[in-house]
């Protein structure tokens, strides 16, 4: 995930998030191996502000929100004088008044199919806005992206490795298969689905399915915030 910032003194590069979740499954199951998260911060410098466009979510200090703004309203300003649709000439007139009221588009109250729209602008403040107020550590900041932009993590974890899996929240299964590797989402069976705190209690996986704690679950299954999962899959 990559996250941009203005006006702020953070560094840039990559960052791995101190996931207190991955920490407690290291001291478990003692892995050979421990894959965290990393986010990647980058600095708009450029005027032609280059950076905000491939990035994910923008950081920036409530006193610099008019900075970002008024790039949006110039972009939203020129679209609309291109356009011919009157629907969406009324959306992007809509989208201005709300730019002038200082409000970011993100937390303007868009529907998605009016957002597709607004895409033709290239505004920036349609990407998820974490608006800051001082200093803040890049772990916290990691987690306000997160939490804005709709992300969960769940985890993989045993002897060889624990990983944690970024994905978006409301993420079905295949879909979380697929993030560990193709050949599981495209060979899925079923999955077996542990809580995060239950996973705790139990010696292992296979406890868990002893016990009957792990749950066995079918694809259309929706997967939680901070389960274990497993996949048992035939290529």
């Amino acid at each position: 995930m990559k996250i941009g910032f203005i006006g702020t003194e953070l560094k840039e590069g990559k960052v791995k998030f101190n996931d207190k979740n991955l920490n407690a499954l290291e001291k478990k199951d003692k892995p050979k191996k421990v894959t965290p998260f990393f986010a990647e911060f980058i600095q708009d410098k450029s005027d032609l502000h280059e950076e905000l466009a491939q990035v994910d979510a923008i950081i920036i200090p409530e006193d610099n929100l008019l900075d970002l703004l008024i790039l949006d309203i110039e972009k939203v300003e020129i679209r609309l004088e291109r356009a011919e649709n009157e629907a969406e000439k009324k959306l992007l007139q809509t989208a201005l008044e709300k730019l002038e009221d200082e409000i970011p588009l993100c937390d303007a109250g868009f529907s998605p199919e009016d957002e597709a729209l607004i895409l033709s602008a290239a505004p920036f403040s349609l990407k998820p806005v974490i608006r800051i107020s001082g200093d803040e550590d890049s772990d916290n900041l990691i987690e306000q992206v997160l939490d804005k932009t709709g992300h969960m993590f769940f985890y993989t974890t045993g002897p060889s490795e624990s990983h944690a899996w970024l994905v978006k929240k409301g993420s079905d299964i295949i879909t979380c298969a697929a993030k560990i590797h193709s050949d599981l989402a495209r060979g899925f069976i079923k999955g077996d689905v542990v809580g995060f705190e239950e996973y705790l209690e139990c010696h292992n996986f296979n406890e868990c399915k002893s016990k009957g704690i792990a749950r066995v679950v079918d694809r259309d299954y929706i997967v939680q915030a901070n389960e274990i999962i497993e996949i048992r899959f035939n290529v």
